[in-house]
């Protein structure tokens, strides 16, 4: 059975550390696209197509090493201070 375009979202998610509200915002420049996909929210074609084409890109950007992880502000703080004390 196919995954749902949620599924595929969540797996992402965690997979490139991207806060819910930076990929809706980044994937199709809505915000609460996560938050109201989990509320039961029906994407339409388009809409899913953007998300896998944003998804697809960020994945071959990560494996050409054009991109690295992202994480929120937070955990980007960390990793930096840890880098440069390293």
């Amino acid at each position: 059975m196919e995954s749902s375009l949620l599924q595929r979202i969540e797996k992402f998610l965690e997979e490139s550390a991207i806060p819910p509200s930076v990929f809706g915002r980044a994937a199709v420049r809505d915000p609460r696209l996560v938050g109201d996909l989990r509320a039961g929210r029906k994407p339409g074609l388009q809409l899913v197509c953007r998300a896998e084409h944003f998804m697809n890109n960020w994945r071959a950007d990560f494996h050409a090493g054009r991109t690295t992880q992202r994480g929120d502000r937070r955990t980007r703080a960390v990793r930096n201070a840890m880098e440069a004390g390293a």
